[in-house]
């Protein structure tokens, strides 16, 4: 792999070290409520999973950039200018999601880059295949995310009343 294979596979990784910069201290109360949900994966394991997707939609990038011949020429701009839309709207869900803890505003950033990545392995396929098959567990991770946040956003908006005190009945 060349050097510059290495700056693929680092770039996407900014997110998530921003993100721990910016929300340190907010990451580890998320999904830990008492009507957490019980297939909601602790934050450590939704840091590691975005991580390992990061990697591997980096290395895809790398291989689109090689086979239509490196550097940034015109027939670039498009794959990788994609490319790179997504990899903000992505930082900006992991913002939204771990650090201001807005869950409406992450969905609906969700469902565009759910859109983004289609669409890039819809471009993606004609210059190699093998990167646009590497975009499906991205796909498949944006399906259980965008699940999660849903949820989230739905008990934000229609939190359960608190329980009664002892002795007294519920209207």
């Amino acid at each position: 792999m060349l050097p510059q294979g290495v700056m693929f596979l680092a770039l996407p990784q900014l997110g998530t070290i921003l993100l721990g910069f910016l929300a340190p201290h907010r990451i580890a109360g998320w999904c830990g409520s008492p009507r957490k949900l019980p297939w909601c994966p602790g934050p450590k394991a939704l840091l590691l999973v975005w991580t390992v997707i990061y990697f591997v939609v980096g290395y895809a990038s790398y291989l689109v950039w090689k086979d239509l011949g490196g550097g940034f020429r015109r027939p670039l701009a498009l794959p990788l200018g994609l490319y790179a839309v997504q990899l903000a709207t992505s930082w900006v869900i992991l913002i939204l999601f771990f650090a201001t803890h807005t869950p409406g505003l992450a969905l609906l950033h969700l469902l565009l880059l759910y859109g983004l990545v289609v669409s890039m392995a819809l471009i993606w396929h004609p210059v190699n295949k093998l990167a646009a098959l590497l975009l499906l567990p991205y796909l498949a991770w944006l399906t259980v995310t965008a699940s999660i946040t849903y949820r989230l956003w739905r008990h934000s908006l229609c939190p359960q009343p608190p329980p009664p005190p002892a002795g007294e009945e519920r209207d």
